[in-house]
């Protein structure tokens, strides 16, 4: 068992995102959300990035343009307002999904599956530019599996060899990002000596390329 590359700092981990890479994003609004490491790439002045995440409330990311498309579930809460004002401008593009099939998709990425088909969106703007099946006599949508080259999550506990534990709700995104990307770098609140009892690790040490330590 190899142990992750530990950074000093979130710049650092993350100095090699460039410009037009697709950076899947954890967390559930602020639980299980990587901030210093968003803030870490903002910094960086990265442009053209495709951001995949549950809501549109990166802001850093969003108030110097760095972002040229957003694929999440909900694109409309109170961190929101940065995108929304570039998305009016026409300064970025918004690929809407449902919850569930934003989930699998991921999913779907990690695992190395072609994709999958769902009835949900079938008959509204969701539907809109999507390849259908008909199986059974039934409708279903060809929904596509989403990689990145970048994920970025958030832990509660990590040890050394990149086994992670999340803490309560920050689970979320979390785990089925760290399946879908090149390369994952992992914001934890400790790094444990040891190793972490394999009964309570989430994300598996395989998933996880490096790790920055941030306090919180």
């Amino acid at each position: 068992m190899s142990r992750v590359e530990v950074f000093e700092n979130p710049i650092d981990a993350v100095s090699d995102i460039a410009d037009g890479s697709t950076v899947l994003c954890g967390g559930f609004g602020g639980a299980g959300y990587p901030s210093n490491l968003i803030q870490a790439l903002a910094a960086r002045r990265v442009r053209e990035l495709t951001v995949v995440a549950n809501n549109a409330g990166h802001a850093p990311l969003f108030e110097y343009g760095g972002v040229r498309k957003v694929v999440c579930s909900y694109p409309l809460g109170p961190t929101s307002k940065a995108f929304l004002e570039v998305l009016e401008k026409g300064d970025a593009e918004l690929e809407l999904e449902p919850q569930g099939t934003l989930v699998e998709r991921i999913r779907a990425g990690g695992a190395g599956l072609g994709g999958f088909l769902t009835q949900v969106g079938i008959g509204s703007e969701l539907a809109d530019g999507k390849r259908t099946i008909e199986v059974d006599s039934k409708t279903y949508l060809i929904c596509t599996p989403i990689q990145g080259q970048f994920a970025l999550i958030k832990a509660w506990k990590a040890d050394r060899f990149g086994n992670l534990i999340y803490r309560h709700a920050a689970r979320n995104f979390n785990p089925v990002m760290a399946t879908a990307a090149k390369t994952v770098i992992a914001e934890v609140t400790e790094i444990v000596d040891g190793c972490l009892d394999p009964g309570s690790v989430h994300t598996p040490g395989v998933f996880v390329d490096r790790m920055v330590e941030v306090k919180s």
